[in-house]
């Protein structure tokens, strides 16, 4: 058996794989069409880059059609990939820790966390910031703040359950991808500050073409870099969950009232389980 094919481990693997797939696909797209320039574009899909440094990311490869219409598309079919990994991982969490109130706590705040996030994303990729600014904004920060205070959490859980449950080296390995997260969040926010904040031009906010020799070229390259590497540590985090995912399967029931959809009293019908994705989930 292919290590895929163990358990749920196709999850966590599809979900990074398509997400950077959405990134890459829109960003050839973007750069065959001269839509914007191939040194580190922003990756958020509004409209224009943002005026506010909460609006985190997704845009230059999403600006104009038609790689603004693959990159919303795909994105939903990500943030969709997102809440299925993330409740998996809070059924196997509450599984592991069925009388532990802290981690029970701990597990339901991590999945509320996490569908934020991918509502975020999918608010993100359908509302551009020319359309509705309000939308677009909640979403970005709703996409990436809850994002980071998901992996967070997830770490949190991780150091309470080593090393009965969960092994010290995959503690550190997510420490070290939340920090890596954190420090990237950091600079980005302060040098889309200083860039936003200083007088680099009137059509700053609308730019997508840049040039050496352009006032604020270097903050907007740090900017954006540090964008990707925010990326980067999402990815790398879920990408941790692939070996605990081949550990844990989930399979549908169905509870059955009557014989027919047309009863009105209750009968008793033996339940019946189906598998999930047509495999023996349980």
């Amino acid at each position: 058996m292919w290590w895929f094919q163990q358990g749920l481990s196709f999850l966590p693997s599809a979900l990074v794989i398509w997400t950077f797939a959405t990134f890459i696909f829109s960003y050839i797209t973007a750069i065959t069409l001269h839509h914007v320039d191939p040194a580190l574009p922003y990756i958020r899909v509004s409209g224009v880059r943002t005026l506010h440094t909460l609006s985190l990311s997704f845009s230059d490869t999403g600006t104009i059609p038609p790689e603004r219409c693959l990159f919303g598309v795909m994105l939903n079919i990500a943030a969709v990939l997102g809440i299925a990994t993330m409740y998996v991982r809070y059924k196997q969490v509450h599984a592991l820790n069925p009388e532990e109130n802290l981690i029970i706590k701990l597990n339901k705040a991590g999945l509320v966390l996490g569908i934020l996030s991918c509502l975020g994303l999918s608010l993100v990729a359908n509302f551009q910031k020319s359309t509705l600014f309000i939308v677009h904004v909640c979403g970005a920060a709703l996409a990436f703040s809850m994002g980071s205070f998901y992996m967070f959490v997830q770490t949190i859980l991780s150091y309470l359950m080593q090393p009965k449950i969960h092994s010290k080296q995959i503690f550190w390995v997510r420490l070290l991808l939340v920090i890596w997260c954190g420090v990237s969040a950091l600079s980005m926010m302060t040098c889309s500050s200083i860039l936003y904040s200083s007088d680099f031009g009137p059509d700053l906010i609308q730019k997508l073409h840049w040039n050496p020799e352009d006032k604020g070229y270097v903050l907007h390259l740090v900017t954006t870099a540090a964008e990707w590497s925010m990326s980067f540590s999402f990815f790398g985090f879920f990408l941790t969950y692939i070996r605990d995912f081949q550990k844990i399967t989930l399979r549908v029931e169905a509870n059955l009232h009557g014989l027919t959809l047309y009863d009105t009293v209750p009968c008793p019908v033996t339940n019946e389980r189906t598998p999930l994705l047509s495999r023996d989930f349980q």
